[in-house]
């Protein structure tokens, strides 16, 4: 997780730094409507998205704390994925993003 020292000065540039790249956005999209996901729930659900580049955005996502990982004994291995706390709190983001989407659609 990043330090206060780390981050920008800007409270909107520290959001964009933290979640502004559109795989990001639609990781914690899919956790914000879906609860909990596999890696593969993500290879399904987000077009495009290579293993390589979900695999860094998940890692940089559990490192600032958005989302957790969980990995279950057994055999084979499961891993889940699902928003912290201070992931959670970005539902309301979401909601507004998804509402101005469909605004914006439904008005071009």
């Amino acid at each position: 997780m990043l330090t206060k020292n780390e981050l920008p000065e800007c409270p909107v540039a520290t959001t964009v730094q933290l979640i502004g790249n559109k795989w990001k956005l639609l990781i914690i999209r899919n956790l914000v409507y879906n609860d909990r996901q596999r890696f593969t729930d993500f290879i399904k659900t987000v077009p495009g998205i290579s293993k390589k580049v979900l695999t860094d955005n998940l890692r940089a996502l559990e490192d600032d704390g958005i989302i957790v990982r969980e990995i279950f004994a057994e055999v084979p291995p499961r891993v889940e994925y699902y928003l912290s706390d201070i992931g959670k709190t970005l539902k309301p983001l979401l909601d507004a993003m998804r509402d101005w989407g469909t605004d914006y659609k439904s008005n071009i």
